[in-house]
């Protein structure tokens, strides 16, 4: 009788041991990526995209995984990307930096290429990808130096940004429109950059040629060019 009895106590604890082994050796798997914060926004109406050049914050990324549920900080495990490096850039440990080159919304991304477990072996070989967007706010002249305003209108099917010299006026296509104050007399030269895919395609109302890049513009009162990206 105490034969059977440890026979099927042995029984059972074999059967145990090997659930425990199964447990164990399944996969801790990534599900979802949640970037903190959520949105980020550079500078003022009253500030010249310029002025917001430098101006950092270190974003994180948060990481929710199953089996078992668990939420880390992988920050520094992710590939963190911007898909517009003229309005921001993401350095390979989140920080976020405002160029001061152009203005309008960025999307910012961190993932994760290679799902794995803890113990480095591969699970589903998943793509997980987290989103947050930044901001610049564009200048639109309020509260800004005294002088003839330059107005600057974008047109066509294309994108791409504007940056002048002297600094000051600075914004993208996502910006449709944008401003600023430049001193009487002012020479300003305005330089086309078309995005990823895009041309250049004229200018408007400048005092150069409409299909030379860039555009000068001499102000002795309020002008608004137009720029077009196909």
């Amino acid at each position: 009788m105490n034969r059977k009895w440890f026979g099927i106590a042995g029984l059972a604890i074999t059967a145990i041991s090997l659930l425990t082994v199964s447990s164990c050796g399944r996969e801790q798997e990534l599900v979802s990526i949640d970037i903190q914060p959520e949105v980020e926004t550079f500078g003022a109406s009253n500030i010249p995209v310029i002025d917001n050049k430098g101006a950092t914050v270190q974003l994180r990324a948060l990481g929710t995984y199953i089996h078992p549920p668990v939420t880390k900080d992988i920050t520094n495990k992710v590939t963190w990307a911007s898909n517009d490096t003229q309005m921001v850039t993401v350095a390979s440990t989140g920080l976020l930096t405002a160029t001061g080159l152009a203005c309008g919304g960025s999307l910012v991304s961190a993932t994760v290429t290679t799902n794995s477990s803890v113990g480095g072996q591969s699970s589903s070989g998943a793509i997980v990808t987290g989103t947050m967007t930044a901001n610049v706010v564009c200048f639109t002249g309020s509260g800004g130096g005294q002088g003839p305003t330059l107005t600057l209108d974008f047109s066509g099917n294309g994108a791409g940004s504007v940056t002048s010299s002297p600094p000051g006026l600075s914004c993208s296509s996502a910006a449709v429109s944008c401003s600023t104050q430049f001193a009487n007399g002012t020479t300003v030269t305005l330089t086309a950059n078309p995005a990823s895919g895009a041309t250049f395609g004229s200018w408007s109302n400048c005092d150069s040629s409409a299909n030379t890049n860039p555009c000068t513009v001499t102000l002795a009162a309020n002008r608004t060019v137009t720029v077009t990206f196909n």
